[in-house]
């Protein structure tokens, strides 16, 4: 249930010029809004599972995404289920988008592999059939050692660029080689999407190493049962399995309606996983690589 201070689930990635939604609650379009992130930008959305709190906010943001006259095509990923879900929406409400939408239905696999990122999904453990989602950068070229390229007279242009992108350039009678100004490769981030589920191993090695985990939290340790019944986590069981995944930072998220103050749960989780934030409705973090 949405609180008077929080908003239901939905997480948004602003990667260079790209937006990468996951899940999509009743309210969404309008956080977007005071986020100001904009309605017509290269996007895509993964939604978990098909329970209404992470999926009903789509119907309507598709709908406001085409009144203002969105051009771009638009692609979501979901469990089985989620194509017949928009379409069945905008059939009865007789709405017909101006964009392209593409939806995928995926199961727990490389669901995305795009030059500079990939994202993947394992099945998480909840009361219904529902995904845990990675996305992870691909290593990052070294830094250009731009005094170097001068000294050994590269000329500022399309040759230093063929430099950074590994190629060797002949300047003269003379080879410099990539590797001679381009330092070694660097390591992208790591962000794992991890809500509605039960503490497992497949979300565990998903985790691995995370820079950021996002994960259920919604109940403190004296609901451990009701958490089991719901298929959720107690803080202190995110933060376990944060330290054993171990993740570098745990943002918990999904904190259940009945705790206006959620500071019971950091205070249960800090005590396992020092570095835990407790999300709130437009909180930003920037993610990156450890190392």
């Amino acid at each position: 249930m949405p609180t008077k201070d929080r908003n239901l689930p939905s997480v948004v990635v602003r990667r260079e010029n790209e937006v990468i939604m996951f899940d999509c609650g009743e309210g969404t379009q309008k956080q977007m809004v005071l986020s100001k992130i904009g309605f017509n930008k290269k996007m895509k959305i993964f939604i978990t599972h098909m329970h209404g709190d992470h999926v009903l906010g789509l119907p309507g943001m598709l709908q406001s995404m085409s009144l203002l006259g969105r051009s771009k095509e638009l692609d979501v990923y979901g469990p089985q289920g989620v194509r017949d879900f928009v379409e069945s929406v905008n059939r009865t409400v007789q709405f017909q988008l101006v964009f392209p939408l593409r939806i995928h239905e995926v199961g727990p696999s490389t669901v995305l592999n795009e030059p500079y990122y990939e994202i993947k999904a394992v099945r998480a453990n909840h009361v219904i059939p529902c995904l845990s989602y990675s996305l992870v950068e691909k290593p990052k070229p070294g830094r250009f050692d731009l005094k170097k390229a001068q000294t050994l007279g590269v000329p500022k242009g399309p040759l230093w660029k063929k430099l950074q992108l590994g190629q060797d350039v002949k300047i003269g009678n003379i080879i410099v080689k990539s590797s001679d100004v381009v330092g070694s490769s660097r390591p992208g981030a790591k962000l794992v999407y991890a809500v509605d589920t039960r503490p497992c191993s497949a979300v565990r090695r998903l985790a691995a190493n995370a820079d950021l985990l996002i994960h259920d939290g919604s109940f403190d340790d004296s609901m451990r049962d009701k958490a089991k019944e719901y298929g959720h986590c107690t803080a202190s069981e995110a933060a376990s399995l944060a330290r054993q995944a171990e993740v570098k930072q745990l943002a918990l998220m999904h904190v259940s309606a009945m705790y206006s103050n959620p500071s019971v749960l950091l205070r249960q989780a800090r005590k396992i996983h020092r570095k835990t934030v407790i999300a709130s409705d437009l909180m930003a973090i920037e993610v990156k690589a450890s190392n």
